[in-house]
This record gives structure tokens, C-alpha cells and sequence, in this order.
């Protein structure tokens, strides 16, 4: 990461002080946010950046008794993190936390995702977990279950997936019945869940499990599912608040939560992913068979829950595939500053010294293209990051619906374009290193190995353009196009008043974002799903790149006027978006228009 680009796009840009107006952030300043960033570029450099490629060369092991071995750097560097009191940052003071502006809890969660992308994603769905529960669990429930995450006593995982349903929330199978007992909320499952990240684990005294299961009589579908609470370890006394049980809860007798296997990935290998069995009887609380689970909020509404907490991580995992591109591009660039190979064209003395990388006009482009993409796609998680404290902290019901509208319209893009694009960065990474990029000398190989995961987990890349173009580009009949168009005008409005090169990528922008709208309208012109949808992949990443611009326009006209390198790098980035990436829309957009139907029609005994 980079802490001039970062201090840029949060006071330049963003302008993140103005939210220390707003009640919940009141305590706070510029000199309380740069602390925390400071703090936790120091955290990130120290503690997680040194056994980055040590994890990732000596993946988690299942003992034969069951339990997990991981390197003990890497709890070191948790036990840190929790210390300095991170996990809690944005959380309310109450629960313990600093009531940090999600933009600037994002922002240092990004410095640790760029140290070591594996080890942070323990906190980083610990978070995410006790956030849902905050929201939506009962006070019994916060503080049997939120207060020790974010203690970091006990980390969270999120448990929705199933071997035969994959995706398809809808076909899950996992079965929770009433138990008998005086909590009128605990339940007993069984059912097999895969691909849990921070699934097992020896790191902290217990797991607590977020799990989608049906309850007897529920409605078929997604409309089925409930959401539980079932943790490694029963609460000792169950669910009840700090008041009733006489201070923190502490971890009881052993759930039938049991770890069949840990899944063997390309990269992101320091972070445990298991295949967990729920209630076969190996453990029986209480006697009886089942794993202890507790119902959060109202039966068949789990999936509803459960969004919270998706969504969240939905940007998560787009910061997560921005700080990879980010550390490939930073790691690309000194090497090409350093290494000497060739000779400018038109250079004829074979006796002459070699030049920089860097002096290569294509070397230049590769580069010029990782900065595009990792600084466009971390303006708009910072972007979308502010909203979320704009949502939350609206003086009125129009502002919260407007913030929470445009959030949802661009979720699916923060996920996705860091995660296809990013990814991009890393391979051109490896290409301006050549020979030693393929290696594991030197990191950029890894950091294309973990970036790889980002466009599967939390919803495809498939998964992200059905719900943009099948959902938020037409509910609320087409709200959502309509203020993120009107939202991109206000912009390109201020690009022409600035003139000069910010009115010509204005009129361009502007251009684009007519077409889209205009080929969302055809699209959907006879409501036909099947064909409107068959290309949503396109759809999403010519609706990306236009919200990149976007975001490219943004830090132009807040670059104006502002002499120095750091500046001219932006206007550059700029230019080279609008002139080598805005055009790829074009053609996307014209297949789109003609509602193709070669994947429609295609008859799989063709492949």
C-alpha cells in the first residue's frame, strides 16, 4: 500500500474528517484516524508481512487427533492485532470498540491485507460475523458471543455452502430441530457445510459458527432458511447477558462440530478452509446428539441475515484482491526501477549500459496499467466504504435511503472489478519481473496465487454480474441505474467545468453512461431472463469499467491544480484509463444491445 495515495484519497478526495461531525464519530479527528493507520501500517509491516511466504509454505495440518497446526507467527500476529483493540474499531463504544469510520477501519484492514492476505482473513470474517450479530442477535446473544470476538478470545467463520449445493442457497440441506431445554432458541443441527475459511483452528479458545439451516415445515427455497449460532464450544451456562452469568462467558463442553478434512488451496493457504460435519455424534453436549445451535432473530429469515454480513465481506474480499494488486504493482515497480536489461531503441553501440526496466515504453505500459487498476479500484472501496458510514449515520430517511440504494448498486462492482482487474495487475506483475516473476523468489508469484480465490468467494464473478443486471440495475423500476447515473453526471458536470482534460474524459464518461443505461433498458425490453441475462459477466465488467472512470474523473478534479510527481502519476493513471480501458466498453456494450444468443442456444454436446 501506499500511505501518500491512501492520506490522498481519504482527506484530498474523500474528505473523511467531515464525518467527525456526525454524532457517533464525534470523539474523533484527523489525528485519531492517521494513529490508527500509522498503527496499523507498523502492525502490518512487522508482525504479518515477515511470515507471509512461511505460511504460505507450511499450509495448516490436521493432527491425527483432529485439530489444526498452524505456524506460531501466526498467532503471534493475531494475539497482536486483538490487543491493539482492531477488531473492535468500528464497533460502538459500549461493545468496546473506538467507533471508527468504516472508511478508516477499511483502510487500515487494508494495510494488513497487503502484509498477509491469509492471516488477516481470520479477523476479517471474525469481524464480519460479530457485525451481523450486533445487528441482529439478542442482547443475550451480543454478549455471549460479540464480546468475546472482539476481545479476539474467540474468532467467527460464516458457514453456507454445501458439497452437493455449492452456490445454490437454496438446495441446502442442514437441519435444525427444536431442543428440549429452557433456552427457547437453542437448537440441535446436523448437515455437512464446505468451504469454511477459518473453519478449525488452535489460534483462540473457541469458534463461533454463523450456519444456514432449515427448520422442519419451512418453505422450500431460500425462503426456508434460518440462521444459527453453533460455536466450537457450548457457552458454559449457554446464552445469557454479562449481567446474568456474572462476567465474560467462557467456553463450555465440546459442540458435535467436527473437522473432516482441510481443503489444499492454490494460494491464501494460511488460512484454514474445512469441510465441517455438524451432529454425527462424535460430541454430545448435554448427552444428546447434534450440535448446540442458537436461532438468530426469526425462523426462515436467515438468508436475509446472512446478507449483512455477505455484503460486508462482498467489499472486504474487493479490498482484499485491491491490496494484492496493490503490493504486485508496488513490488513490479521498484524492480523495474532497479533492474537493468536492454537498451533504448535506436541504440546502436552494443558496448552502451544497459537501462532500467523502467526506460521500456512497454515495461512503462504494464505498470502504468497496475496503477489504473489498483488505485481506481481502491478509490471505490473507499468510495463504498463512506457510504456505509453515510447510511448508518443519516440525519433523515432520504439520505439513508439514497446512500443505502447507491451501496447496493455498486456492491457487486466493488467485489468483482478489484477482483478480475487486480488480479490483472498481478500477472502483469509477474510479466515486468519475467523469468524471476515465475519464481518463488520473488512475491508477486504468490500474490497471483492468492488473488486468484477473490472472484470465487462471496458470490462468483458469475454470481456478481446476475445479481447487478438481474436485481440492483432494475428494482425499484430501475432507481438504482437511475441515481448512479445521476450520481456519475454531478461529476462529469464538475469534469466540464474544469475544462481541459477533465472535460474531454467528462464527455466521454458521460457517453458511456448513457449507452449503459440505455442497453440496460434493451436488455430487459421484452423480460425475457434467459436472454437478458446471458452475458451479465460482460455486463458487469463494462458497468465496472464506467464506474472506474468514474472514479478515475474523481481524483482528477481532486488532483487539479496540485503540482509534483505524486499529482502528475494521477493524471497519468487518468489518462491512460480513459484512453486504453473506457474504450473496451464499446464493443462489450454493442454485443450486449444485439441480446446474443450464441450461450443460450449452444447445445452442451457441442463443448
Amino acid at each position: 500500500m501506499s500511505r501518500e495515495d491512501l492520506a490522498f484519497l481519504l482527506y484530498e478526495w474523500l474528505d473523511v474528517e467531515t464525518l467527525t461531525a456526525r454524532r457517533r464519530f464525534a470523539e474523533h479527528s484527523r489525528e485519531t484516524f492517521d494513529a490508527v493507520l500509522e498503527l496499523s501500517e507498523d502492525m502490518a509491516m512487522s508482525l504479518f508481512a515477515p511470515h507471509n511466504k512461511l505460511s504460505d509454505a507450511h499450509e495448516p495440518r490436521m493432527r491425527p487427533d483432529g485439530t489444526v497446526e498452524t505456524i506460531p507467527e501466526i498467532k503471534k500476529a493475531l494475539d497482536a492485532f486483538s490487543a491493539a483493540g482492531l477488531i473492535a474499531g468500528s464497533f460502538d463504544e459500549e461493545l468496546g470498540g473506538m467507533q471508527l469510520p468504516t472508511v478508516v477501519a477499511r483502510a487500515s484492514t487494508a494495510w494488513f491485507q497487503a502484509a498477509n492476505v491469509s492471516t488477516s482473513g481470520y479477523p476479517f470474517l471474525t469481524i464480519g460475523n460479530a457485525n451481523l450479530l450486533a445487528a441482529h442477535g439478542s442482547p443475550a446473544q451480543v454478549d455471549t458471543f460479540v464480546r468475546p470476538m472482539l476481545a479476539g478470545r474467540w474468532f467467527g467463520t460464516m458457514c453456507l455452502s454445501e458439497p452437493q449445493a455449492g452456490s445454490s442457497l437454496a438446495d441446502v440441506t442442514t437441519k435444525a430441530v427444536k431442543d428440549d431445554g429452557p433456552e427457547p432458541d437453542r437448537y440441535r443441527l446436523s448437515g455437512t457445510k464446505m468451504w469454511i475459511s477459518g473453519g478449525d483452528h488452535e489460534l483462540t479458545e473457541n469458534i463461533v459458527h454463523l450456519v444456514l439451516a432449515k427448520v422442519p415445515g419451512a418453505p422450500d427455497g431460500v425462503k426456508g432458511i434460518s440462521l444459527f449460532i453453533v460455536p466450537k464450544y457450548v457457552p458454559e451456562g449457554g446464552v445469557a447477558t454479562d449481567a446474568e452469568r456474572g462476567g465474560a462467558a467462557r467456553r463450555g463442553e465440546r459442540n458435535d462440530v467436527v473437522l473432516v478434512g482441510l481443503n489444499h488451496k492454490m494460494g491464501n493457504r494460511g488460512t484454514t478452509n474445512t469441510l465441517l460435519q455438524f451432529g454425527d455424534g462424535t460430541y454430545a453436549p448435554g448427552g444428546r446428539a447434534g450440535a448446540v445451535g442458537y436461532l438468530v432473530g426469526e425462523a426462515n429469515k436467515g438468508l436475509a441475515y446472512m446478507f449483512h454480513m455477505m455484503n460486508e465481506a462482498r467489499i472486504g474480499v474487493g479490498f482484499g484482491a485491491v491490496a494484492l494488486g496493490y503490493a504486485g504493482y508496488l513490488a513490479s515497480l521498484e524492480y523495474a526501477r532497479n533492474r537493468t536489461q536492454g537498451r533504448r531503441p535506436g541504440e546502436k553501440d552494443p558496448s552502451a549500459p544497459p537501462v532500467a526496466l523502467i526506460e521500456h515504453a512497454d515495461v512503462r505500459r504494464m505498470l502504468l496499467a497496475q496503477k489504473a487498476y489498483a488505485e481506481g479500484a481502491l478509490a471505490l472501496g473507499l468510495y463504498c466504504s463512506k457510504l456505509v458510514d453515510e447510511q448508518h449515520t443519516a440525519d433523515d430517511d432520504a439520505e439513508r435511503a439514497r446512500t443505502t440504494l447507491l451501496l447496493d448498486v455498486l456492491t457487486p462492482i466493488a467485489k468483482s472489478w478489484p477482483s478480475q482487474w487486480c488480479l490483472q495487475a498481478n500477472s502483469l506483475a509477474i510479466q515486468v519481473l519475467g523469468g524471476y516473476g515465475y519464481t518463488r523468489d520473488y512475491d508477486v508469484e504468490q500474490y497471483y496465487r492468492d488473488n486468484r480465490l477473490n472472484p470465487i468467494h462471496e458470490g462468483t464473478h458469475g454470481i456478481q454480474g446476475l445479481d447487478l443486471l438481474g436485481r440492483k440495475m432494475i428494482m425499484q423500476g430501475g432507481a438504482g441505474l437511475v441515481l448512479l447515473a445521476q450520481t456519475i453526471a454531478a461529476t462529469a458536470e464538475r469534469g466540464r467545468a474544469a475544462g481541459g482534460e477533465a472535460a474531454g474524459h467528462a464527455a466521454e464518461l458521460s457517453a458511456a453512461v448513457e449507452r449503459l443505461a440505455e442497453v440496460t433498458g434493451t436488455l430487459w425490453a421484452d423480460g425475457d431472463a434467459q436472454v437478458a441475462l446471458a452475458n451479465s459477466s460482460i455486463y458487469l465488467e463494462a458497468a465496472g469499467h464506467v464506474v472506474i472512470a468514474w472514479m478515475w474523473l474523481e481524483q482528477l478534479l481532486a488532483a487539479e491544480g496540485k503540482d509534483g510527481a505524486f499529482y502528475e502519476g494521477k493524471r497519468a493513471a487518468a489518462r491512460y484509463f480513459y484512453r486504453y480501458e473506457l474504450p473496451r466498453t464499446g464493443p462489450q456494450l454493442d454485443l450486449l444491445a444485439r441480446r446474443d444468443r450464441t450461450t443460450v442456444d449452444l447445445d452442451p454436446a457441442w463443448l
